[in-house]
């Protein structure tokens, strides 16, 4: 794992940082608390959950995530089944709280995901519900959807499974201590058998021809009031547990395109213009890229570590565009596919966070009991490809804007002076792009009076940070 860069921005700054933030709310008429009537029926749900009779609290579920993270919508045991592996999977059980029509879901269709920016997080569903009553904390009986799903010897898919159970998680993990305790090799053995099963989804992926870039992230946390912004490489567990919350997916897919109703997550295949553009982008960072070697293999190939490998995988992210959502009751779409996975997909893992997993677990829930589909899902499945597109927007934007606060506050006492950095991004004029600072985690903007160098190694100046309009610019120096 590589050092996380950091920087610190001390008290002065946060006076500038939470007028930012405002800011950011005020302009994008952001939602900043929940009206009464729906903190009076979250509060009223939160206290009369329609519990499952099905008890499979024996389970040792557990959950991971950040340290912070108190909406937990999963809960995971894995175990070794034979020449094969099971994956218990709870998924927080939103409708047992929440009934269609009612002031909580309302405003969920409203808001349509949980937003984040720094230290303040805009959530989809009041908190006596997303961080209490719904979310899976240890020791507590919580109504849940849990998935069972089978996997042969090479981690394929054999059988899936959803109902709904009661469930009590066992330990509330994060990534960190975990990864620590499976480094001085004193974790609980599931975790191997989570790691084997992690490898071996990756390997499936790679047989499908499925990527993932593997671009450091942006991440802004606040602690004691300071802000800190850095480039965090992920851990292994995380990619681990991810494989699973892929395979949910795809096996919620898989249910959904067999009975041919329900909400696909997807992605087109990259046009071979843009394919060609990146062949072209290659050459210009002196990288080999084989005739021979498809897509998804070069993608594998490249280093992040590497400044002018780095550039090349910021330009492939422009193929991952144009991701969408598609409904479908009675024929599939004619587009089902997302490209990146290599396989049909469903977000149905996160539902205290995002609305459409609501759904697609009701969906599949219905399917496995060969019950029809619920007629509000099925009212509802025609609009959510519009609700969740115009909040994914919404929530993209929010993070960019904090992002570009944070970068330029970080800075604006520095005006003038040199940083090293790479440029990982050139637009067609070449005279403009982006660059990545070594030090502090900035990506921003630069210019300079001649064709800037691709993937090159550069010393950039300073030229303006201002946290008011939350701009920040370098010159080649």
């Amino acid at each position: 794992m590589s050092t996380t860069r950091r920087i610190h921005l001390q008290a002065p700054d946060n006076a500038v940082l939470a007028q930012g933030m405002a800011d950011i709310q005020r302009e994008m008429k952001l939602p900043m608390a929940f009206p009464p009537e729906v903190e009076a029926a979250a509060a009223a749900a939160a206290t009369n959950p329609r519990l499952p009779a099905l008890d499979r609290t024996e389970l040792p579920l557990l959950t991971i995530d950040p340290a912070e993270s108190m909406d937990l919508d999963q809960a995971m045991y894995v175990e070794a089944q034979g020449e094969g592996f099971r994956v218990y999977y709870a998924i927080a059980d939103v409708a047992a709280f929440v009934r269609p029509g009612d002031p909580v879901d309302l405003e969920a269709n409203r808001r349509g995901e949980t937003l984040y920016g720094a230290d303040n997080k805009i959530p989809l569903h009041p908190k006596v519900l997303s961080e209490g009553a719904t979310s899976l904390l240890p020791d507590q009986v919580r109504p849940a959807l849990l998935w069972t799903i089978e996997l042969d010897h090479a981690g394929e898919i054999a059988g899936i499974d959803v109902r709904r159970a009661r469930v009590r998680s066992r330990a509330k993990l994060d990534y960190v201590g975990v990864q620590q305790a499976i480094d001085a090799g004193n974790a609980d053995p599931m975790w191997a058998v989570l790691r084997r099963i992690g490898e071996l989804r990756s390997q499936c992926e790679q047989a499908r021809g499925g990527i993932s870039l593997p671009l450091p992230e942006q991440e802004i946390s606040v602690v004691d009031g300071r802000w800190t912004l850095a480039f965090r490489a992920r851990l292994a567990v995380e990619d681990w547990n991810e494989q699973i919350s892929l395979l949910t997916g795809m096996a919620a897919a898989r249910l959904m395109v067999q009975a041919k109703i329900g909400l696909l997550r997807t992605l087109p295949e990259p046009e071979s213009q843009a394919l060609q553009r990146l062949r072209i982008t290659a050459r210009t960072l002196g990288i080999d890229w084989p005739a021979t070697l498809d897509y998804p293999g070069f993608i594998r190939s490249l280093d992040p570590r590497n400044d002018r490998h780095l550039a090349m995988l910021t330009a492939c992210t422009s193929v991952l565009r144009g991701a969408g959502y598609a409904a479908f009751n009675g024929s599939l779409p004619a587009q089902p596919m997302q490209s990146a996975i290599a396989a049909e997909y469903t977000h149905a893992t996160a539902p205290l966070r995002r609305l459409v997993d609501r759904y697609t677990g009701e969906v599949c829930v219905a399917l496995c009991a060969q019950q029809p589909v619920p007629d509000w899902v099925l009212a509802a499945l025609p609009g959510l490809p519009a609700t969740m597109q115009a909040s994914g927007h919404r929530a993209h934007q929010y993070e960019k804007a904090v992002l570009d606060l944070a970068e330029a506050a970080a800075l604006s006492s520095r005006v003038g002076e040199q940083f090293d950095g790479a440029i990982v991004e050139v637009a067609p004029d070449a005279s403009k792009g982006v660059v990545m600072l070594r030090e502090p985690a900035v990506e921003a903007s630069v210019s300079g009076s001649s064709v800037l160098p691709l993937g090159a190694d550069v010393k950039v100046s300073l030229v303006e940070a201002d946290p008011v309009k939350r701009v920040t610019r370098f010159a080649l120096a």
